[in-house]
């Protein structure tokens, strides 16, 4: 699959939070001082004008509003994004438009104002069904007030994700098997299971580094991944990526995009964008702080501040570290051709005895063991 035929998807990233969760990484920000939603909107809407004048004879596939915490916007806001985008690209008929959001009662409300906005699909930040994990993860809601909103979600929107994290601190099998269970119940053909990791610059970093904090060892997690795989499987919900579960047909269209290394552009504060320019494939990153992504888009149209040529080499990278995330793994002849030679045969093959990765010569793609071990897979088949 071509960048082309992989899609053209548009990321809006509304940066403002409630609180900052003490494992997130992701650019947010909590203001204690009301945020002007619609001017924020306007200037994200003046963003994707900058970045349509970029992409002409695109048609969006999928959009997403990520964050931060997308459902803190006005139902309002959202749809002054969508006519933006409506009126700067042609919109497939089928496209996907997903919102993230948190199960509190109060983002719920919105929900019925975002489909008719045009949102049909949400993917809810549940992440816990234990009240004692939640508040420890700094979640705003409670194990029941996240039950009542994915099933209001799932009433109102055509397609609705469950997400959860595991792994957490003091987590065992048996409660996360219980827990997982009753998630599998109320679902409606998709998940995301995260795994926690420990980031850099969050509050667990400093935690675990002072020994106050403490997670699954590796076995540990290796075991409980396990179990995830398990139990999904056999409520029918396939493993088409490393943390995406899914019916046939439920995937994240949003997400492959990305994996499958197609184009896409980001507005917002610290969005990215790969933009394919002829022969080229251009990465763009705009400015995290809000206020001033917000100063640049007034005065330039974008909060553009970096932008660069990717090197066929690194697209390769790129290619190989996105698409073996995924079931239906990389296609070898587009990746050579970024890289300008093959992958090693014989690295494949001795992986492949391995049990780590399988392939027909065409494609390439890594199994359930060579999941376990991705990062160090990547590396050796790096060229």
């Amino acid at each position: 699959m071509t960048s082309s035929e992989a899609g053209f998807g548009v990321y809006v990233h509304w940066p403002f939070c409630k609180a900052k969760c003490p494992y997130c990484d992701f650019n947010s920000h909590v203001r204690h001082a009301p945020v002007d939603a619609m001017g924020f909107a306007r200037s994200l809407a003046a963003e994707l004008s900058w970045l349509a004048a970029r992409t002409p004879a695109r048609t969006v596939s999928s959009i997403f509003f990520g964050g931060g915490t997308p459902s803190l916007m006005p139902p309002a806001a959202v749809a002054h994004v969508l006519d933006a985008i409506a009126s700067l690209w042609p919109v497939a008929a089928d496209v996907e438009t997903t919102l993230e959001a948190n199960p509190t009662s109060i983002e719920a409300s919105n929900f019925r104002g975002y489909r008719a906005a045009g949102v049909n699909r949400v993917s809810v930040g549940v992440q816990a069904l234990d009240d004692a994990d939640l508040k420890a993860l700094g979640r705003q809601h409670s194990a029941a007030e996240a039950l009542e909103a994915f099933r209001l979600a799932a009433r109102i929107f055509p397609r609705v994700s469950f997400d959860m994290i595991y792994a957490r601190p003091g987590q065992t099998l048996a409660a996360w098997r219980g827990e997982l269970s009753r998630a599998l119940s109320e679902q409606h053909g998709h998940m995301s299971l995260y795994q926690l990791t420990i980031e850099p610059g969050t509050a667990y970093f400093d935690l675990h580094a002072r020994g106050a904090l403490h997670v699954p060892g590796e076995d540990s997690a290796t075991d409980l991944y396990d179990l995830t795989q398990q139990l999904t499987a056999k409520a029918g919900l396939a493993a088409y990526e490393v943390s995406n579960h899914a019916a046939s047909g439920q995937e994240s269209r949003h997400n492959l995009l990305y994996w499958r290394y197609g184009e896409y552009v980001g507005s917002g504060p610290g969005a990215h964008s790969r933009l394919v320019d002829g022969v080229n494939r251009r990465a763009l990153v705009a400015e995290k702080h809000p206020e001033t992504w917000a100063k640049l888009v007034a005065e330039k149209g974008t909060g553009v501040t970096d932008e660069a040529i990717v090197p066929p080499m690194e697209q390769a990278s790129e290619y190989l570290l996105m698409g073996l995330r995924i079931s239906q793994g990389i296609d070898l002849a587009r990746h050579a051709a970024l890289a300008g030679k093959a992958i090693d045969p014989d690295k494949i093959e001795a992986l492949s005895a391995l049990g780590l990765v399988a392939g027909d010569g065409k494609r390439l793609s890594a199994t359930l063991a060579g999941r376990r071990v991705l990062n160090a897979l990547i590396a050796e088949l790096a060229v």
